[in-house]
């Protein structure tokens, strides 16, 4: 029954038989089949068809977390004690500055002590990645934190706290954040991105009547047009953009100053699982390893 479970839970994610057929690779007479054999093993109907949805009644709502429960404690019945036994996939998600920045020296770390470990990357902005999570598709990410309460499935750990500042093309002159974002066009956070979402609560908290640019969704390319002289940008202080020697001006907001959170996510039920304890350790090293470099840096300049 574990495979008619898993495409219970399937189609009560996606609405229909039809699109969860999709998702696993089945066809809608196949999915049905799978359904009609779970509902024959419990006695009763878990969906209300209704033209091509498929909506949980009272019966599916109610077993619908017992059956994660179920997939979870399945899945942990083949989870091998120790590291050195793991052999296998561990999907991990994360947003475009952790995996060119902070999640190479975790791998690295991941794979010296774990070398049947198979890392499986899966890139995207953070909303999507909490979606994976919450389907089972990926294992983990590292990603912003959201503005909304997790599921109650999900555990998230701060890891990272990322100031936002203001770029400037080098050869523009001033120092006030806020009339500089008001006087020159502005490049902007994609504002469906949770960090873009804060970009625009940070400019209606100010009462900042911003000239419209170009929006982006990548911090590097962000700063490219900047750098290009295109504008003026609030963007965290996180990316390959400052492991070189920026070309823009970079300028705090001061007091004003707002924080991009990065967040360790996964399921609950995931938490004691050994694979899953070394991979935050090995975040937490590169983390500490990496403080210790800017701070060495710091104190040579």
């Amino acid at each position: 029954m574990i495979r008619e479970l898993k495409t219970f839970l399937t189609i009560a994610r996606c609405g229909s038989f039809a699109a969860a057929g999709n998702k696993i690779g089945l066809t809608q007479s196949a999915v049905s089949a799978q359904i009609k054999n779970l509902e024959d093993a419990l006695g009763l109907r878990l969906f209300d068809r209704t033209g091509r949805s498929a909506n949980l009644n009272a019966a599916g709502l109610r077993a619908l977390p017992l059956a994660e429960q179920i997939i979870e404690t399945f899945a942990l019945m083949g989870q091998p004690e120790s590291v050195d036994d793991y052999r296998g996939e561990l999907r991990i998600g994360a947003i475009g500055t952790v995996q060119t920045g902070l999640l190479p020296p975790v791998l690295l770390r991941l794979l010296r002590e774990a070398p049947g470990v198979e890392p499986k990357l899966a890139p995207g902005v953070s909303l999507n990645l909490l979606s994976q999570i919450d389907a089972g598709e990926i294992d983990l990410a590292v990603m912003i934190r959201p503005p909304f309460a997790l599921p109650k499935e999900l555990h998230a750990e701060l890891i990272q706290k990322e100031p936002f500042v203001l770029i400037t093309p080098l050869n523009i002159e001033g120092g006030d954040p806020f009339k500089l974002l008001v006087e020159h066009p502005f490049v902007r956070y994609d504002r469906s991105s949770f960090g873009g979402r804060q970009v625009s609560q940070f400019l209606r908290k100010h009462h900042l009547d911003v000239r419209p640019g170009l929006e982006l969704d990548e911090l590097d390319a962000i700063v490219k047009m900047v750098e290009s002289g295109l504008g003026v940008a609030l963007v965290p202080k996180a990316g390959l953009w400052l492991e070189r020697t920026p070309t823009v001006r970079i300028i705090s907001l001061g007091s004003a100053t707002f924080y991009r959170e990065l967040m360790l996510v996964s399921r609950h039920s995931a938490q004691r699982l050994p694979l899953h304890q070394l991979f935050r350790r090995c975040l937490w090293e590169a983390l500490e390893e990496r403080s210790s470099v800017h701070e060495a840096g710091s104190t040579a300049g």
